[in-house]
């Protein structure tokens, strides 16, 4: 029957309608949730019977247009509205906001980041809920935050991958491999064979190398593949730390509690990718950058440095060359204008409730309307049963 058309039309209008209805619910039940990037779904028109094709005209007679007659609707497109939120302030020295487009990478302690595949496996947040635990930077769901760590590694390289003190006086160098966020060791004092070690005190901040060969932290006490000194300090677990906070750098500093010495942990990385809006949202605030994102850059807030691949591993791309694979913090500090890290502040929700109760109204209405479309095509199908009586 010809008036079925319309009634199939109008079931395609209910359902996505209601499709539409779920987006707008689930970004009103996630107006109060810290980072969360509210949806918007777009229509586009279902597919037509073609009745007539239409015509060319001759010199007799004019041409004729396309007959068609459309079957309703369906869901175009649901996008994330990835622009930044408001921001909340939390009073807590370790919470961390982006200002502008990026995301935190996060991850299991012991993914080895070598190449772009292993680099888009780490999965993306915008939720800086952070803090140590046990010696590893970590955000609210336990998940290790990536970025670049204080090293004691000469600057040409000599000794890379040797986890030691950093003597008094010393340039702070930043390894240039990305490696989960973890806090120096504590020095006991002695050396891994038991003997007391030159220069070095109970207590002190012992830095854990990055093995260039494998591109992942080297513990105190081992020899790493790199190469090194081959008797290490010894060390007791994490240091004691005090006055921890995070700047707009996103340079993570503390006082060693045993010394008094300033620390400097290391570097929060930033990701960014080529087009934002084609993250694959996964559960809670994570994404993961699969191929509609593009290709992902790592870079810290606030400078001009960013990543590169070199010898297969990822890399800050002043580093990782000629053998040099440390940068100088003053090269991570500026130049990247329009990125930077608030602290102590969360990004809020990014629902619009008046959108999202604007919707709600043109939802209900449109849904409303189909339904009178399937009312309307019922008594027009029984007035056509019924001619016969």
């Amino acid at each position: 029957m010809a008036l079925t058309g319309a009634m199939s039309a109008a079931i395609s209008g209910l359902k996505t309608h209601m499709e539409a209805l779920n987006v707008v619910g689930n970004n009103i039940a996630n107006v109060n949730t810290y980072g969360y990037k509210a949806q918007r779904v777009t229509f586009k028109e279902s597919i037509y019977n073609t009745l007539s094709a239409g015509s060319a005209g001759t010199q007799a007679v004019g041409g004729t247009n396309p007959r068609q007659i459309g079957y309703g609707c369906s869901i175009g497109t649901i996008d994330l509205d990835m622009t930044t939120g408001s921001l909340e302030p939390t009073g807590m020295p370790t919470d961390c906001t982006i200002k502008g487009d990026g995301f935190f990478l996060v991850g299991p302690k012991t993914l080895d980041v070598k190449d772009v595949n292993a680099l888009k496996s780490l999965t993306l947040t915008r939720v800086g809920n952070f803090e140590f635990r046990d010696g590893y930077l970590t955000d609210g769901q336990g998940n290790v935050v990536y970025g670049f760590l204080t090293t004691t590694e000469d600057p040409k390289g000599t000794t890379t991958g040797t986890p030691g003190v950093l003597p008094d006086g010393a340039d702070l160098n930043v390894s240039t491999a990305l490696v989960p966020i973890r806090l120096p060791m504590k020095a006991t004092g002695m050396d891994s064979t038991g003997a007391p070690m030159a220069g070095v005190t109970a207590g002190d901040a012992v830095y854990v190398g990055v093995d260039n060969t494998t591109g992942q932290n080297v513990d105190p006490g081992t020899v790493p593949a790199g190469g090194g000194a081959a008797v290490g300090p010894q060390v007791n677990g994490y240091i004691d730390y005090e006055n921890l906070s995070i700047d707009a750098n996103g340079k993570i500093t503390c006082t060693n509690k045993d010394t008094g010495d300033p620390v400097v942990v290391g570097y929060i990385a930033l990701g960014s990718v080529d087009n934002p809006n084609g993250v694959l949202h996964t559960d809670g605030p994570y994404y993961t950058a699969g191929d509609a994102a593009g290709g992902i850059t790592i870079s810290t807030p606030n400078s001009a440095v960013t990543g590169s691949l070199n010898n297969g591993k990822m890399y800050l791309n002043n580093g990782g060359q000629g053998g040099n694979n440390v940068v100088d913090p003053d090269s991570m500090l500026s130049g990247k204008s329009g990125v930077s890290l608030l602290t102590s502040f969360l990004e809020q929700s990014g629902t619009d409730l008046a959108t999202e109760f604007s919707n709600m109204i043109i939802y209900q209405r449109g849904y409303q309307a189909n339904t009178r479309i399937v009312t309307v095509t019922d008594t027009m199908l029984e007035e056509l049963v019924n001619m016969k009586r």
